[in-house]
């Protein structure tokens, strides 16, 4: 017999709780100066809950460098989040670096630059 696929809404907070614990154990417990500052954006599960896709950015390191550390801590990360999470089954987690806050930097950068020049003319 299938699996019923869950409630959109049970989905959402599961991946919510899963984007808050990961954030929480990754400032208190991942002691690697090649991480810098993660911020978790949004965690993606799949249907069967089997994977997630965890979104981050990186302040004051280098996204390469932080990806290395996660893929190589996610292991641990899954461990940490099975004692936690009260559900079936815990997802494995797949890093994904999210550019957006980067690229939103540089095109701020980019339009006061062109303020900038528009002032000086």
């Amino acid at each position: 017999m299938p699996r019923q696929a869950s409630s959109p809404h049970r989905t959402q907070r599961i991946a919510e709780q899963i984007q808050r614990d990961l954030s929480e154990i990754i400032a208190r417990e991942i002691r690697d100066p090649a991480l810098g500052m993660i911020t978790l954006s949004e965690v993606q599960l799949s249907p069967d809950y089997a994977h997630a896709r965890v979104f981050y950015s990186v302040l004051g390191g280098q996204p390469e460098q932080a990806q290395r550390v996660l893929d190589e801590r996610a292991g641990y990360l899954h461990s940490v989040l099975y004692k936690r999470l009260r559900i079936h089954t815990v997802p494995t987690l797949h890093f994904v670096f999210d550019a957006s806050t980067r690229d939103a930097s540089s095109m701020n950068e980019l339009i006061r630059r062109a303020l900038a020049d528009r002032a000086r003319d």
